[in-house]
C-alpha cells in the first residue's frame, strides 16, 4: 500500500452522497489505460471513505446502493474511473512531463518527414509542440493523444506516420549479435541464408526508428553491415 503522504483524493458524488478513496497516482493512468494492476498495492487502506481527510467512512448501506458491493478494491476502481481525482501542482506538473514525454517519443518512433524520408529528431517535435501550444491530459492514455497532437503539428512541420522496410546483410557470425536488435525494434518479414553462409533479410520497423537501427547494427558489426531501405 501507498504512504498517505504521497496519496490523493479520488472522489465521487452519486444519489447525494459523496464516496472518497486515498490512492496512489500513478494507478490512475494505469487504470485508464486499461492496464492490469493490483489496486490494493496502491490504495492507502482498503477503506472507502464519505470525507478521506477527515476520516469518516461511508456507510455500508450506501455503499450496497451505489455500487452494488461493500468490496473496498472494486468500489475504488468505480470511483477512480468514474469521478475526480485531486492532485496537488507538484503531482500535475510531475504527471504531465512524464505524459508529454511519452507522447514525444511515441511520435519520434513511428513519424518520419514525408519531404526527406528521414525521421523527426525528440527535439524537433518537442520545439514544434511548443509552437503549436499542444495541450497535454494527464490522464488521457498516450494512444488517443498522439493523434491529436498530430494535427496540431502538421501544419508547422511535414510529418506522418510509417514503417519501413529495411534490406539487411550480415555475415553468419554477426547475425546473433544483431538478432535482438532488429526483432526488438520491429519485426523480420523476410529473410534467407546464402551458400557463403551470409544472412539477408528484410526488417520492417517504425520510421522514426530508421537511424537508431542503422547505428545499433554498424556499433554490432564494426560496420560491416550492410544495409539498404528499399522503396
Amino acid at each position: 500500500m501507498v504512504d498517505l503522504e504521497e496519496a490523493i483524493v479520488a472522489r465521487l458524488e452519486s444519489h447525494g452522497e459523496t464516496f472518497e478513496v486515498l490512492i496512489d497516482p500513478k494507478v490512475v493512468n494505469h487504470l485508464k489505460e486499461g492496464k492490469e494492476v493490483e489496486l490494493i498495492d496502491y490504495m492507502v487502506i482498503d477503506e472507502i471513505f464519505k470525507n478521506a481527510h477527515k476520516g469518516t467512512r461511508a456507510a455500508e448501506d450506501k455503499l450496497k446502493e451505489v455500487f452494488g458491493t461493500l468490496d473496498a478494491v472494486e468500489i475504488a476502481k468505480v470511483i477512480i474511473l468514474k469521478g475526480e481525482v485531486q492532485l496537488t501542482a507538484q503531482q500535475r506538473k510531475e504527471m504531465l512531463e512524464s505524459k508529454r514525454l511519452r507522447i514525444i517519443a511515441t511520435i519520434a518512433r513511428n513519424a518520419i518527414n514525408p519531404q526527406t524520408g528521414g525521421p523527426h529528431t525528440p527535439a524537433r517535435i518537442e520545439m514544434a509542440m511548443e509552437e503549436a501550444k499542444v495541450h497535454i491530459d494527464p490522464f488521457k492514455p498516450v494512444d488517443l493523444q498522439v493523434q491529436q497532437v498530430l494535427d496540431k503539428l502538421r501544419p508547422l512541420i511535414p510529418i506522418r506516420f510509417d514503417k519501413v522496410r529495411i534490406a539487411v546483410k550480415l555475415k553468419a557470425d554477426e547475425y546473433g549479435r544483431c538478432y535482438e536488435d532488429m526483432t526488438e525494434m520491429g519485426k523480420i518479414i523476410k529473410e534467407e541464408w546464402q551458400k557463403n553462409g551470409d544472412w539477408i533479410g528484410v526488417v520492417e520497423i517504425p520510421a522514426g526508428l530508421r537511424d537508431d537501427l542503422f547505428h545499433r547494427l554498424n556499433a554490432k558489426t564494426h560496420g560491416t553491415v550492410e544495409t539498404k531501405q528499399l522503396k
